[in-house]
């Protein structure tokens, strides 16, 4: 099962959060605590040695300065569109450096434009190599699905990879019970969340010029799903 539920538009919610002292600052939550260890493991699997890499949603943090310390030849560039994860995120940046760890970026996945990033030496970063987002997609409204996968295609490299975590709905495939539970409470808390069907998600990656490539079981009746470009031209 996923992780506590975030607000919408990529936000990471306050529920199931604890303040990890002594930095009031910085934000723990256990499922990313649980995750980032397999997550990363997965993330060396897919990726190049290096290159850029854009998250988006990255809420306290702590998926960002796992990834930029266990990847030290990728520059990580975490965003996120509330104030108090991107306090988190600088509060863990500090407390745990690492050379390709970027200051974080606010960034609404609704936006019609997303900030541009910049080089340590302050030049304009064309297109992203990866770009990563976790547990958004069912703590958001539907329509963030299609505006990330719109965001990925436009931003990332002719041969980059979005790379989304979560739990899904699989068509003919069982789904389990600490994910219909999960579902039910998601969506007890607002009508517009909730798991999303792999068919409907790869859709929309597609109306954008993306395709789904590799799906990979993760822990916790998770999936970690990659995009890459299509090989015809988006739908409109």
């Amino acid at each position: 099962m996923a992780g506590a539920p975030a607000p919408a538009h990529g936000r990471r919610p306050g529920h199931g959060r604890l303040p990890a002292m002594p930095t009031p600052l910085r934000q723990t939550s256990p499922a990313a605590e649980r995750n980032k260890g397999p997550i990363v493991d997965a993330l060396r699997q897919l990726l190049p040695p290096s290159g850029r890499l854009l998250e988006i949603a990255a809420g306290t943090g702590q998926h960002a300065v796992h990834g930029a310390a266990a990847l030290p030849d990728w520059l990580w560039q975490p965003s996120d569109p509330a104030a108090d994860a991107l306090a988190s995120i600088s509060a863990w940046a500090a407390s745990c450096p690492a050379p390709g760890m970027r200051p974080p970026l606010q960034l609404d996945v609704l936006d019609a434009r997303w900030p541009a990033a910049v080089e340590p030496d302050g030049a304009q970063v064309p297109a992203w190599d990866a770009i990563f987002c976790a547990n958004m997609l069912h703590i958001a409204p539907w329509v963030c699905c299609g505006a990330l996968m719109r965001g990925a295609a436009r931003l990332l490299a002719p041969d980059g990879q979005l790379l989304t975590y979560g739990p899904y709905r699989v068509a003919g495939e069982p789904t389990a019970d600490s994910n219909e539970a999960f579902d039910a409470d998601l969506r007890r808390r607002d009508p517009r969340w909730g798991l999303r069907w792999l068919h409907e998600v790869a859709a929309e990656a597609e109306a954008a010029g993306l395709q789904l490539v590799q799906r990979l079981a993760m822990p916790a009746n998770n999936q970690l799903l990659v995009f890459r470009r299509g090989t015809t031209a988006p739908g409109r």
